[in-house]
C-alpha cells in the first residue's frame, strides 16, 4: 500500500522538475537570444558610416527577428537605432516615426533599457525639431535609465548631447555635462566615447574662453593636441572616422588666431591630416571644411593664388558629388568675393556674387524647404502619436468589453448551476426533512435524559461536598479538646471562664451549622465566625499567641463568599504553626481583607510567625493521614476556577521585615466575589 502511494507523489515531483527545467531553459534562451540580437543591433548601428544600406537593411531584419521572437527590449532599442540612423541620412519622416515606435513600446515595456532608448530616441527627435526643452526632459529621463543599468557609454553620449543643448544659454550646465559625458566615457576605455565626450567638453572649453587671456588658450591648444594624440593612436578602434577629422579642424581653428606664435606649421600639419582623414575615410563635410579653412590660412597671409586654388578646389569637389550642397557652394563663392576685393579684381567679384546670390537663394529655399519637411514629419509625427494613444485607449476598452463579456458569461453559468442545484437540495431537503426532525427529536430526548443525569450528579457531587465539609469543619480534636477544657475548668471550680468557653462554643457550633447551608454570606459574618473560632483556639492554648484583623479602607463589606472557606487555613496556622512554637516565644497571627477589582476577587493573605513551613513538613511527615478540611478546601476552589481563573491560594515564606524572623508561613487565598 505504501508502494502504490509512493510511486504517483514520484511521478508528480518529476513532472514539475520537467517543466520547471523546460521554462528556466527556454526563459534562459530567450535572454541569449534578446542580448544576441541587442548586440547585433549595436554592430548594424556602428556600420552607418560605412556601408549605410547594409547597416539599415541588418537594423530592419533585427526588429523583425524580435518581432517574431515576441522580444519587445529588442524591439525598442531596434528602433532607437534605426531612427539615429535615419537622423544621420536627414531623412526626416523616418526618423520621427522609428522614434515614436520606440518611445510608445518602451511605455509598454518599462524596462530601464526601454525606458533609456525610447527616452534617448524621443529626445532627440525634439533635439532635431529645436524643441530643447522637451528634449532635455526625455534625454534625463534616458540619462538617468542608462546610469541605472551602468551603460558608461550612453551616458557619456547623452551628457555629451545635453551639453550642446545647452551652450547657447547656460554655460555652466554645458560644461558639467560635458564634464559628467568624458568622466562616464573614461569608465568605458574606448576611445570611440572618449573621443567623442572631450570633443564635446573642448566645445564648452571654447565657449569659455576669454580671448584676452593667452593662457587659457595655451591650456585649450593643449587640451585639443591630447584629443588629437588620442585619434591618432586609436584610427583603427575608432568607428565615427568624422570625430578624428573634427579634432584635427577643433585644433586647426585655434591655430589659426594670431594670438598664439609659431602656429602656422602647427596649423598646416592639423589641415593636411584632417584632408587627409576625409579623403581616406570619403568624409565630405571633413574634407571641405578642410579647405575652406586652409583657404582662409593664406588669404590671412595675403597669399591670394594659393587660397583661389584652394577655394576652386572646394567648389570642384563639391560639384562632383552626387548630390548639391548649395549652403556650401554660397560659403567657397562668398569667400572667393572676398578674396576678389582684397585683389581689387572688380570683375571677378561681381562675376562671384552672381553665382553667390543664386546659390544663396538656393540655399534659403532649402531651408525653407527643410523647416516645411520637419513641421510635415513634426506633425506626422504628432499626429501618429495622437492616433497610437486612440488605438490603446480602444485596445483597453476592448480588452474591458472583454473582461465584462467573460464576466456576465460566467455569471450566467454560475446561476443556471445554482438553480440546479437548489432545485436538486430542495427536492432532497424535503425528502430528508422528516428524517431529520425524527433524529433531532431523539436527540432532545437523550440530552434531556443526559442533562437530568448530569444535574443530578452534579447536585449529588455538592451535597456529599457539604456533607463532608460539615464533617470536617467541627475538628474532632479541637471538640475533645474543647470539652476538656470545660471539664477541666468546671473540676477546678472556675465557672465563670467554663461558662463562657461553653457559650462561645456553642455559638461557633451554631455559626457553622447555619452557614453550612448556606451558598454565600457577607465578608463580615465570615469574620465574626473566624473570631469566635480564634478565640476558642486562644482559651485551648492559654492565649499563647495574638490575632489581628486588617480590614482595608476600600473594603465592601457587603461582599458575598463561600462560607467556612477560610477557616481551614486558620486552623492550619494555628495547629502547624503557632502551637509548636516555645513557650517564650508569643505567637501572632495577622489577617488581611482587600479587594482587587480586577480580577473580581476577595484577596485574603493569613501570616503567622510560627514554626514555618519546612520543620511543620517534617513533623507532618510521621503524620499517616491528611486533613480532611484541606482535601476539601481544594475541592471548593477547583470548582470555583470554572467561572473565575484567578481562584486559587499560594502559600510561601512571608518577609522576615513582616514577622521579624525566620520561618512563619504565608497563605494568600483569591476568593471570586458573587
Amino acid at each position: 500500500m505504501k508502494l502504490q502511494n509512493c510511486i504517483p507523489e514520484k511521478i508528480v515531483v518529476i513532472i514539475w522538475f520537467f517543466f520547471f527545467s523546460f521554462f528556466s531553459i527556454k526563459s534562459y534562451s530567450q535572454k541569449t537570444v534578446a542580448e544576441h540580437l541587442i548586440e547585433q543591433s549595436t554592430y548594424a548601428y556602428n556600420l552607418r558610416f560605412a556601408d549605410t544600406t547594409a547597416s539599415i537593411t541588418l537594423q530592419q531584419n533585427i526588429i523583425k527577428k524580435a518581432k517574431e521572437e515576441k522580444l519587445g527590449e529588442v524591439q525598442v532599442v531596434g528602433y532607437a537605432n534605426l531612427a539615429l540612423t535615419y537622423r544621420r541620412l536627414l531623412h526626416v519622416k523616418e526618423f520621427a516615426s522609428n522614434a515614436e515606435i520606440s518611445f510608445e513600446l518602451s511605455k509598454k515595456i518599462k524596462t530601464l533599457r526601454s525606458v533609456a532608448y525610447g527616452n534617448m530616441a524621443k529626445g532627440m527627435l525634439h533635439s532635431y525639431f529645436d524643441e530643447n526643452t522637451k528634449a532635455l526632459n526625455y534625454m534625463l529621463i534616458a540619462y538617468d535609465a542608462f546610469e541605472k543599468i551602468n551603460n558608461n557609454e550612453y551616458c557619456a553620449r547623452i551628457a555629451s548631447e545635453v551639453s550642446y543643448m545647452f551652450a547657447d544659454h547656460l554655460q555652466e550646465k554645458a560644461h558639467q555635462y560635458a564634464l559628467m559625458a568624458y568622466n562616464h566615457a573614461l569608465k568605458t576605455k574606448r576611445a570611440e566615447s572618449i573621443l567623442f565626450a572631450r570633443l564635446a567638453l573642448g566645445s564648452q572649453m571654447v565657449h569659455n574662453m576669454e580671448s584676452d587671456k593667452i593662457y587659457k588658450k595655451k591650456s585649450l591648444v593643449n587640451f585639443f593636441k591630447q584629443t588629437v594624440s588620442l585619434a591618432e593612436k586609436n584610427e583603427n578602434e575608432i568607428i565615427t572616422k568624422s570625430n578624428i577629422g573634427v579634432a584635427y579642424i577643433n585644433l586647426a581653428e585655434l591655430y589659426l588666431d594670431n594670438d598664439l606664435p609659431n602656429n602656422e606649421t602647427a596649423f598646416l600639419e592639423c589641415i593636411d591630416k584632417a584632408l587627409r582623414i576625409g579623403k581616406k575615410y570619403n568624409i565630405k563635410n571633413v574634407y571641405r571644411s578642410s579647405l575652406g579653412l586652409k583657404g582662409l590660412f593664406y588669404t590671412q597671409k595675403k597669399e591670394y593664388t594659393k587660397a583661389k586654388d584652394l577655394f576652386d578646389e572646394g567648389i570642384a569637389y563639391q560639384k562632383s558629388l552626387p548630390y548639391a550642397d548649395n549652403s556650401m557652394l554660397a560659403i567657397f563663392y562668398d569667400s572667393l568675393k572676398e578674396l576678389a576685393v582684397l585683389q581689387g579684381n572688380y570683375k571677378d567679384y561681381y562675376r562671384y556674387d552672381t553665382i553667390f546670390t543664386r546659390y544663396n537663394k538656393i540655399k534659403y529655399d532649402e531651408a525653407a524647404l527643410r523647416i516645411l519637411q520637419n513641421a510635415d514629419a513634426k506633425f506626422e509625427s504628432t499626429k501618429k502619436a495622437v492616433m497610437i494613444k486612440q488605438l490603446e485607449q480602444e485596445n483597453e476598452l476592448q480588452r474591458k468589453n472583454k473582461i465584462m463579456g467573460y464576466g456576465i458569461a460566467a455569471l450566467l453559468f454560475m446561476g443556471l448551476i445554482f438553480m440546479f442545484y437548489s432545485y436538486y437540495y430542495r427536492q432532497k431537503f424535503y425528502l430528508q426533512r422528516e428524517a431529520i426532525l425524527k433524529e433531532k427529536q431523539y436527540s432532545g430526548e437523550l440530552k434531556m435524559q443526559l442533562l437530568e443525569q448530569e444535574t443530578l450528579e452534579s447536585l449529588a457531587q455538592k451535597l456529599a461536598l457539604e456533607r463532608r465539609l460539615l464533617q470536617s469543619q467541627m475538628d474532632p480534636h479541637f471538640i475533645f479538646n474543647a470539652l476538656g477544657n470545660i471539664q477541666s475548668m468546671v473540676l477546678q471550680k472556675d465557672t465563670d471562664l467554663a461558662a463562657t468557653y461553653l457559650s462561645q462554643f456553642a455559638k461557633l457550633t451554631r455559626q457553622i451549622l447555619e452557614q453550612s447551608r448556606k451558598e454565600l454570606i457577607d465578608i463580615d459574618e465570615e469574620i465574626d465566625t473566624l473570631k469566635n473560632y480564634i478565640s476558642l483556639q486562644q482559651l485551648r492554648l492559654n492565649n499563647s499567641f495574638k490575632t489581628v484583623f486588617h480590614l482595608d479602607p476600600d473594603l465592601d463589606h457587603t461582599i458575598q463568599i463561600p462560607p467556612l472557606l477560610i477557616q481551614p487555613f486558620i486552623e492550619n496556622a494555628i495547629e502547624h504553626g503557632l502551637k509548636d512554637l516555645p513557650s517564650d516565644q508569643e505567637g501572632k497571627l495577622d489577617i488581611y481583607f482587600r479587594e482587587d477589582k480586577d480580577k473580581n476577587c476577595l484577596i485574603c493573605t493569613i501570616i503567622d510567625n510560627g514554626v514555618g513551613i519546612e520543620e511543620s513538613s517534617i513533623k507532618g511527615q510521621n503524620k499517616q493521614h491528611q486533613s480532611m478540611a484541606t482535601k476539601i478546601t481544594n475541592e471548593r476552589i477547583e470548582r470555583m476556577l470554572k467561572d473565575n481563573v484567578f481562584a486559587g491560594f499560594e502559600i510561601s515564606k512571608p518577609d522576615t521585615d513582616v514577622i521579624g524572623k525566620e520561618g512563619g508561613c504565608q497563605v494568600i487565598i483569591s476568593i471570586p466575589i458573587s
